[in-house]
């Protein structure tokens, strides 16, 4: 069975990004997503989730571009306003190199399960901003810390290649390392007997997650537990011409409300999951 989980990750990041987000669930076919609950818009982000209990909600994990939740307690990992940093990789070797930073990335990682257990709604899943749970340290905290507050469901961002190929795209070096990376991630969730998805789409296409990937990736989907995953949003705004310039935020909202989408998707036999 083809089974399809369509979430939006960024949640609570902006106003606009909220706004889509809505729109999406109730117009569109997305069913979950991925809140930042530090986010410069987290308490809108709530307050429109309330008003919508079929919207699954999970936590989108904040160690790398973006605001911390306890930020005076990781002096070590963010800047004097509380932010994180914006390089994956120096991120990542930072916290490999320092024990110091660990453990304060683990009160961090805390505080932010903390914080989503205080909006009130069921967690769904969790998963990382930039995909940091890959990094084997930040993985196994999320997966540790999660336990305390019933994790249940996590997101293994494996892409499969050939279904890339299938659709016209060459994966290079990079995404064949990265899908053999993910092996990690996927031993310590499995241990830890966590629900995850078998596929996911999203990485290569980051951003572009438009009208025309959409149909030309339905009739290609594998069969298990699919994740697609979209960054929608209402509009444009500062935030997201910093950090996601060339993102297509208004075209993936599109996509997600497209009656043709909609019907590729049952075309192509998908049957709408979630991870709860």
């Amino acid at each position: 069975m083809r089974q399809l989980i369509i979430t939006a990750d960024d949640f609570g990041l902006s106003e606009v990004v909220n706004e889509g987000v809505e729109r999406a669930h109730r117009e569109g076919i997305l069913n979950t997503a991925s809140l930042m609950v530090a986010g410069p818009a987290a308490a809108d982000a709530v307050r429109r989730a309330r008003t919508m209990p079929d919207l699954r909600v999970g936590l989108h994990v904040v160690v790398v571009e973006g605001r911390a939740a306890l930020p005076g307690a990781c002096p070590l990992l963010v800047d004097h306003t509380g932010w994180f940093p914006s390089d994956p990789l120096r991120v990542g070797l930072h916290y490999a190199a320092s024990g110091r930073a660990r453990r304060q990335l683990r009160a961090e990682i805390a505080a932010q399960f903390r914080a989503f257990r205080g909006t009130g709604l069921p967690l769904d899943h969790a998963n990382a901003h930039k995909h940091m749970h890959l990094h084997p340290a930040v993985g196994r905290m999320i997966i540790e810390v999660g336990a305390e507050f019933a994790l249940r469901a996590m997101r293994v961002p494996s892409e499969p290649l050939d279904v890339l190929r299938a659709c016209g795209d060459q994966p290079g070096r990079g995404a064949q390392a990265l899908n053999r990376w993910t092996r990690i991630l996927r031993r310590q969730t499995v241990r830890a007997g966590l629900r995850v998805n078998d596929h996911v789409f999203g990485i290569a296409w980051s951003g572009h997650m438009v009208t025309n990937r959409l149909l030309t990736l339905a009739p290609h989907l594998p069969d298990g537990l699919t994740e697609i995953y979209f960054h929608p949003a209402a509009g444009r705004d500062n935030r997201l011409d910093t950090y996601m310039p060339d993102y297509e935020h208004e075209a993936e909202l599109a996509a997600l409300i497209s009656p043709q989408v909609r019907q590729a998707l049952i075309a192509a036999g998908a049957v709408p999951a979630t991870f709860t």
